[in-house]
């Protein structure tokens, strides 16, 4: 008989390259330590954005901010733009990136996926407050005159607002046939659309007025019809006092945060725009949306136009006893929009066009 190896029988099992799956071989103690971290780091999550939170972030990969920037820029690259590409911000699920167009910053979105441009993001809290503004408007326009013996004339504008510099240079000729007849002030939105430069002539303008008030009407004459960069030689023709200028935009600034509040985008005018309060209260009180806006007697005036002739009627209405001045015979042409001369031009008012009396900066 042959030999037998000894231990060995016929029905023990084989050995295999991979053993069969069981109880022993699956580890607790490692998959327990994943769901924990998952959980933690999905509360992590929920805690910072709880109406934002989707458990599916935890495993999706999405884009990095200088991405999100570099898709806006091919998108204004291949569209033949010249539109420059400025700060990129998280906003919740979105990308909030800030787009200059000829000198205007306008907002626009890329999801964090990567997947969809949004040129509007709009949550329904703001939808609300549309609605809101709209109804207060209509109440406006169908708010009648309130008249007094000097009416209070109060224009509010940015200072590099189309719309603004177009009513200004209509109603300076009204300002000098009315004189003392009314209290005219000009007066800033309380946000700022068009940048540093905006917020520099803000506050110049401002202090002009309050310290050399009879010559502001001068140095508008001339800032409106030359335009940026002729602030020095305009101050200097028009006799305005450097020193005294520069001191008070010193104490404005200091006094309403206005350089600081720009530098801390979390002060902006809905995260768009940096603040210039330093007509805040009026704002407020009577409601200013935008540039321009021409509130007379504590109520905004829903003008026929921006030519003087208009805008001196709508005075005009305001007082209790119209003076001879409002005789005066002022052109009936609206200015054109922005810095220079010339008119608007003469084609039906489109909304938004510098013939649509109701074209502004801003909301």
């Amino acid at each position: 008989m042959g030999n037998i190896p000894e231990n060995k029988t016929e029905d023990q099992p084989k050995e295999t390259a991979k053993s069969k799956w069981s109880p022993r071989s699956f580890n607790v103690k490692a998959v327990l330590g994943v769901v924990i971290l998952l959980l933690i780091v999905g509360y992590a999550i929920y805690a910072k954005d709880p109406n934002n939170f989707n458990f599916k972030k935890l495993f999706s990969k999405g884009i990095t901010k200088e991405e999100a920037r570099a898709k806006i820029e091919a998108l204004v690259k291949d569209s033949g733009g010249t539109a420059t590409v400025k700060d990129v911000m998280e906003d919740g699920d979105l990308y909030k990136i800030t787009v200059s167009v000829n000198g205007q910053d306008q907002p626009v979105y890329v999801t964090k996926d990567g997947t969809k441009f949004i040129q509007q993001a709009i949550t329904f809290d703001e939808i609300e407050k549309q609605k809101e503004a709209a109804k207060k408007q209509e109440e406006k326009a169908n708010t009648p005159v309130t008249k007094s013996d000097v009416p209070e004339v109060k224009l509010f504008v940015m200072s590099y607002c189309p719309f603004g510099t177009q009513i200004e240079k209509g109603i300076l000729p009204v300002v000098a046939a009315l004189g003392n007849k009314i209290k005219y002030t000009l007066e800033f939105v309380d946000y700022a659309m068009h940048g540093d430069k905006e917020i520099a002539e803000n506050l110049r303008q401002y202090c002009i007025q309050k310290n050399q008030p009879a010559k502001l009407s001068a140095y508008l004459t001339c800032f409106l019809k030359k335009g940026e960069g002729t602030e020095a030689s305009c101050m200097a023709s028009t006799g305005v006092s450097v020193s005294q200028v520069a001191s008070c935009v010193a104490q404005t600034d200091a006094q309403f945060n206005i350089t600081k509040d720009a530098a801390d985008k979390s002060k902006w005018n809905n995260g768009q725009f940096p603040p210039f309060n330093v007509n805040k209260d009026d704002n407020t009180k009577y409601g200013v949306q935008g540039s321009p806006a021409l509130v007379i007697n504590g109520v905004e005036a829903q003008s026929a136009g921006r030519d003087s002739a208009s805008i001196l009627k709508t005075i005009c209405d305001a007082f209790n006893t119209a003076p001879k001045e409002c005789q005066t015979k002022l052109s009936t042409i609206a200015p054109a929009a922005g810095f220079g001369e010339g008119a608007a031009a003469a084609t039906p008012a489109a909304s938004g066009s510098a013939t649509d009396p109701n074209a502004s900066c801003g909301s």
